[in-house]
């Protein structure tokens, strides 16, 4: 990478100095994404701590991870380069996503490429509670024969409520139809049913109502423990709840009593308050041992298929960020893509979201007389982002010039 030495937040570079670092195991499409860009693409497969991750990041521009890996205000403070974050997933509470905007670093993720896989994973979970195939299976290994019809159920006319109607739980909300079932759905958000899918008023008259209820929610404060005992104790008894959105959603502690007093028949959970680090380390959970019970580590979206696109969808975000300034699909910035202008530098500005900030900078190109071949400027309550095409015997001196602007949080110039 070459610094100007006008201000170090402003950066010239070219496709083969940008450093990428990728962290825990990413599919392979992802490299041959960003090396075909002409990128230097290190990948690693664990998680690193904070401090090894500040460390790590030194020189590196583009950083890719998955949940695993925290990405906080210490790390984007000390790492100084670092242009985005791709989390190859679904959720980015893993990042301070305002910190990183604060630090001009568009963070994206992949909000769409897993959902059949995770809806499927619940489909299938749904049928193993209602039969106890777990159970079952467990048994025969065991050398024990159980054949029993004892609490085993069709779905066929069951009732699933979905918790979260975004991507997956509308997808859920699909496939458990076309088995048969009734579905009802709740949301903070007014969403629009899908088949026949109905929603309901508040979160307690879904518990009420539904055999099977599945959660499909964000890990925000206000999710935190969204099931717990009060909610636990008005779902029907008998029936099965099944957790494939964030640990932190469910009162694991609460869940525990309900399995163990037979209010609820079965729970499949797929994610845990916390997980460990990595495949060798040991996990204790109170549900381990529980009848009924399905535990998975977190594998929602762990299909093949599911990774590679994935891998695409979040490749191509970060390599279109690098290479034009697209931030289409980022979840922290203002949305912008333009097109490239031929012969040109494009000059990439995030800024305070101030009054006047547009203004300075175009008396800054015209007084460097300086034609702008194509621009756009797109904001939100607290940045503006802002692309610009330049003749390239300008490009640098108004870059430096946005640079010192006090209302400048980045600037860089794409070549």
């Amino acid at each position: 990478m070459t610094t100007s030495n006008f201000d170090a937040k402003t950066h010239i570079l070219s496709s083969g100095r940008i450093n990428v670092l990728f962290l825990e195991n990413l599919h392979a499409n992802t490299k041959e994404i960003l090396a075909s860009e002409g990128f230097q693409v290190e990948s690693l497969q664990n998680a690193l701590s904070e401090e090894a991750l500040i460390e790590k990041l030194q020189g590196v521009h583009v950083l890719g991870i998955r949940s695993k890996t925290l990405v906080t205000q210490k790390v984007l403070e000390n790492a100084k380069e670092l242009l985005t974050v791709g989390c190859f997933c679904i959720g980015t509470n893993q990042v301070d996503i305002d910190a990183a905007q604060l630090h001009g670093i568009p963070v994206f993720n992949a909000p769409f490429a897993n959902t059949r896989s995770v809806a499927e994973l619940m489909i299938a979970e749904i049928i193993l509670l209602a039969r106890q195939l777990g159970d079952r299976s467990s048994d025969l290994h065991k050398g024990k024969w159980r054949k029993t019809a004892e609490h085993s159920y069709e779905i066929r006319g069951k009732t699933l409520g979905i918790v979260g109607y975004g991507h997956i739980g509308s997808q859920v909300g699909v496939l458990a139809e076309l088995m048969g079932m009734r579905v009802i759905y709740f949301d903070v958000v007014n969403k629009l049913p899908m088949g026949n899918n109905r929603a309901v008023s508040d979160l307690f008259e879904l518990l009420r109502m539904a055999d099977f209820v599945c959660l499909h929610v964000p890990e925000t404060a206000q999710t935190r423990h969204l099931i717990g005992t009060p909610e636990i104790k008005q779902m029907k008894a008998g029936s099965y709840l099944l957790n494939s959105s964030r640990g932190a959603v469910v009162d694991i502690s609460a869940l525990s009593d309900a399995l163990k007093s037979k209010h609820l028949f079965g729970a499949a959970v797929d994610v845990y308050p916390e997980e460990p680090e990595g495949q060798t380390d040991s996990f204790v959970t109170e549900l381990q041992g529980l009848a009924n019970v399905l535990l998975t580590p977190h594998i929602g979206g762990s299909t093949l298929e599911a990774q590679a696109a994935i891998g695409r969808e979040v490749g191509e975000a970060l390599a279109n960020f690098i290479t034009r300034g697209s931030t289409s699909g980022a979840v922290n910035f203002p949305q912008l893509d333009l097109p490239r202008s031929k012969g040109t530098h494009r000059i990439l500005n995030v800024h305070k979201n101030v009054p006047g900030v547009l203004r300075d900078i175009n008396k800054i190109v015209s007084d460097h007389n300086a034609n702008i071949h194509s621009q756009m400027l797109s904001t939100d309550a607290r940045i503006g982002y802002l692309i610009m095409d330049l003749d390239h015997d300008v490009s640098v001196d108004v870059c430096a010039a946005i640079s010192k602007l006090s209302t400048n949080l980045r600037t860089r110039i794409v070549s």
